[in-house]
């Protein structure tokens, strides 16, 4: 059946996989552009359009066509767009997955909508500003100065070549657009949380639109052929909130069948319907959830219900020609299958909010995610701000991905340099990660990865010492830990603040390695250096087989996946070809294996 929409438009793969309809289309490809280097234009008849761009990839990148590296604050895009057919009960939404920093919209030339905050996604309703069949104009103009320092960031360089650990900018859209047709009363979110201890799934929905009374909510949740609930609820205020019960036999080898790990990622597919009094079909979307639940416990992480050993690789989620945006849904599929591959069981994805369609493909495929908020590196009031709206937004995106099992807010005291000291700063990375907990008490929180623990679930240590002998001395045993973490740590810092001792949570290598290998010694960097994939290979095997030995240590994030501008640390190339055979790699990553299951007396998950 027809849409109603052009589907002429490249597809990277439905944009919001959670939350599924049949009618959109995707507005990715060519837009008009023109670059704003001093903010000076303020209305759409003000600018001088100059150029082709190919969204969603941003400026600074070579695939977008523009590749303009240098400082300029602002952007312009344009473009003509259909506008299907519309019934007096739908409404057309214009959807955008991420624009960096500030946006501000127009349609037909009316001013629609605003956004700030460069990771996390935004709507326009388009309704009211186009003619139903009929071509729309939208014009969006992007903010992003450069040399602002108050907003989260992450990895893009303040100067204006790369250097260091930092990459180029991105400004602009660099995740998808896309438009979406649905009644004029429809389903706007929907949140699952699963429960492992009651065996049973929470649903939340909140309908968007007009409000109408006496609507009910049919809820269908299956596995294949198997149908685990098929339920029907009233909807109060525009919401529903229910906990759905599901049959728990208490028998190991038929939970396993249902519950989501890596190693078997079960996912639970939903079909939600909206119902009006006169049984009539309002509106319909498919979504999916799991059945899992992840904690900490006796220094331990644990994944439904038994102790877990981490494998994780730290994940920056750059590509070469295309920057933040993957060139295509088939690379960020790629990029799970090859962590997996390189027999790690999760990544850190580390200063970035990773696209939506990344997530999807972990919980599809079974990688674990660690989700990590991209840095401000100022602490100011204006920052505070900006980092904790986001922060909350990106919470409610994502807390329905069973691949996130760990949210953290900030990373080695970027954006508060001075937690000993200040105890402003102190307070602000106890407020967030409390903040996280009570967003989504079902995770655990790292309140500052890499060093000076304030309030944490899991102490994350950053150790890039190259010698084996030196970490196995390092972190030789359990009761090392009080002295251990009353020093001064590899980088320089103490690892857990005063007055916040160990309680007991789990101790992990969450950064370390960092082993450059490349052709170009001049132009690229690692924390240590192989001059041969031979030496690459025994240096890594080396020192995974250290880590692998440490039973303080509950799991590790090793760096890095890909190499990713000047840093040559990467397992794989920039274009994802592997340096050393992927086996290898593997064999390495894995080198604990069953040992340490059953050294701990693990069962399987």
């Amino acid at each position: 059946m027809s849409t109603g929409f052009d589907q002429a438009a490249p597809s990277r793969g439905y944009p919001r996989p959670g939350l599924e309809r049949p009618d959109w289309a995707s507005l990715d490809g060519p837009w008009e552009f023109a670059i704003d280097r001093e903010a000076l234009w303020r209305v759409p008849s003000q600018v001088q359009w100059n150029a082709t761009i190919i969204v969603p990839f941003a400026p600074e990148s070579e695939a977008s066509g523009i590749g303009d590296t240098s400082f300029y604050r602002a952007c312009w895009y344009r473009r003509t767009v259909q506008v299907p057919q519309l019934r007096d009960n739908e409404r057309i939404l214009l959807h955008f997955g991420a624009v960096d920093y500030s946006a501000i919209v127009w349609i037909n030339g009316h001013p629609a909508g605003l956004h700030e905050g460069g990771y996390t996604p935004f709507t326009v309703d388009m309704t009211y500003f186009v003619r139903s069949g009929e071509q729309a104009t939208v014009v969006l103009r992007a903010e992003d100065d450069p040399q602002d320092l108050a907003k989260p960031r992450g990895k893009q360089d303040w100067q204006l070549a790369p250097h260091s650990i930092w990459y180029p900018r991105t400004t602009g859209i660099w995740q998808t657009v896309w438009m979406e047709r649905v009644p004029s009363t429809h389903i706007e979110d929907v949140r699952w949380t699963p429960n492992l201890e009651r065996y049973e799934i929470g649903v939340e929905a909140w309908l968007g639109g007009d409000r109408r009374e006496g609507l009910r909510l049919h809820v269908r949740l299956s596995i294949g052929d198997r149908v685990l609930a098929d339920d029907t609820y009233g909807v109060i205020a525009g919401e529903v909130h229910r906990r759905i019960a599901l049959s728990d036999p208490g028998i190991d080898d038929y939970r396993n069948e249902i519950l989501w790990s890596p190693e078997r990622p079960v996912l639970i597919q939903a079909e939600l319907s909206l119902w009006g009094g006169r049984g009539d079909l309002v509106d319909r979307v498919r979504s999916y959830t799991a059945l899992r639940n992840v904690g900490t416990q006796t220094g331990r992480f644990t994944l439904n219900g038994r102790p877990y050993y981490l494998r994780l690789v730290l994940d920056q989620g750059y590509w070469p020609e295309t920057g933040l945006t993957a060139p295509s849904d088939e690379a960020l599929r790629r990029d799970v299958e090859l962590a997996k591959a390189m027999g790690f069981n999760g990544v850190r994805k580390h200063q970035k909010l990773e696209d939506p369609r990344y997530l999807y493909w972990a919980d599809t495929l079974g990688l674990l995610v660690w989700a990590e908020m991209p840095s401000a590196y100022r602490f100011t009031k204006r920052s505070i701000e900006r980092l904790t709206r986001e922060w909350a937004a990106a919470i409610d995106r994502d807390e329905s991905h069973p691949c996130i099992v760990t949210w953290v807010p900030f990373n080695e005291s970027w954006g508060v340099p001075d937690l000993p000291a200040i105890e402003a700063q102190r307070s602000y990375v106890q407020a967030l990660y409390h903040l996280t907990r009570t967003l989504d008490p079902t995770r655990p929180v790292v309140g500052n990865d890499g060093w000076e623990s304030a309030a944490t679930d899991i102490v994350g240590i950053h150790d890039y010492d190259a010698d084996p002998r030196r970490i196995a001395r390092r972190y030789q045993s359990a009761d090392i830990i009080p002295k251990l973490l009353q020093q001064v740590g590899p980088g320089g810092r103490l690892i857990t603040l005063e007055g916040y001792e160990h309680r007991g949570q789990p101790l992990m290598l969450t950064e370390f390695g960092g082993i450059a290998y490349s052709d170009d010694r001049a132009g690229t960097w690692g924390y240590t250096r192989s001059e041969t994939a031979e030496d690459f290979a025994e240096t890594y095997a080396a020192l995974l087989g250290t880590i692998h030995r440490l039973p303080l240590i509950a799991g590790f994030c090793y760096t890095q996946f890909a190499d990713t501008y000047q840093e040559a640390n990467g397992l794989l190339y920039a274009d994802r070809t592997p340096k050393i055979p992927l086996e290898e790699i593997a064999a390495a990553t894995q080198a604990r294996g069953d040992a340490w299951a059953e050294g701990i007396g693990m069962a399987g998950t």
